[in-house]
């Protein structure tokens, strides 16, 4: 009998896997009977993706969403199975814009700096985007993949190996979501705030922080003291790169 509910449990999980994959995809079954759907996948996820751009992504549920309609949330669950697949449409819904990086010039370094730019671009605009796409196994759909093919696109005429061209993906991706969650942490007042009492520790300390102290005292953590973070660690991972093709991936 366990043997018997897991088997089951197995399949209905693959089933849902599948359901979540089409409605991902937007392959899912079309009604041919009924009166027409009122409302779509798509713009249940515009919606939802409004309301996590004004108030973060914990502020989205599927009764606020179908508020913003005007339903219950029952009536949202016809179109949408749960938050789950809600978010991975409204991260959909946010990478349509999948960048053109032949306007960018020619080369690989030019194009991957706008694919760079271009990501960073939207996790600054929609900065849930963050925690939307952990780093984790996901489902991903055809807008997410889409980018991701860009930037490995880019790459292929470098003679690169084809997980060197993933690594150097790897790296970049890590750039862009620890600058946006830079971006997303800061606080100008707290931030004065913590410098404040940190220097007044190291004033108390300093001979046991002798490097920090000194960096410290050199400008190290100023907001000016790089002008462009973004770029500057884009040139250095850059770097590194066409170090590793000139010597043949090696």
């Amino acid at each position: 009998m366990a043997r018997t509910d897991a088997a089951r449990e197995g399949k209905e999980k693959a089933r849902d896997l599948r359901a979540s994959v089409a409605l991902l995809w937007g392959e899912q079954e079309r009604r041919t009977r009924g009166p027409k759907p009122k409302l779509s996948p798509r713009g249940i996820a515009e919606v939802a993706v409004a309301l996590a751009d004004a108030e973060g992504l914990d502020a989205v549920s599927m009764n606020k969403v179908a508020a913003e309609f005007g339903v219950s949330a029952m009536a949202l669950y016809r179109y949408v199975p749960g938050k789950t697949e809600l978010v991975e449409l409204m991260v959909e819904a946010v990478l349509t814009d999948c960048p053109d990086l032949s306007v960018a010039g020619s080369g690989w370094r030019l194009r991957l700096s706008q694919w760079a730019r271009r990501s960073s671009e939207v996790y600054q605009n929609h900065p849930w985007l963050l925690a939307a796409t952990a780093m984790r196994r996901q489902r991903m759909g055809p807008a997410q993949l889409a980018w991701l093919d860009a930037a490995l696109a880019v790459l292929e005429p470098t003679g690169l190996t084809a997980a060197q061209r993933h690594q150097v993906f790897l790296l970049i991706v890590a750039l862009v979501r620890n600058h946006a969650q830079q971006m997303a942490d800061f606080d100008e007042s707290h931030d004065e705030e913590w410098n404040r009492l940190t220097g007044e520790l190291l004033d108390r300390h300093a001979d046991r922080f002798p490097a920090l102290t000194k960096a410290i005292a050199e400008g190290a953590f100023a907001p000016e003291a790089v002008a462009d973070p973004l770029g500057f660690g884009l040139e250095r991972i850059l770097d590194g790169v066409q170090m590793l093709i000139d010597h043949g991936g090696k």
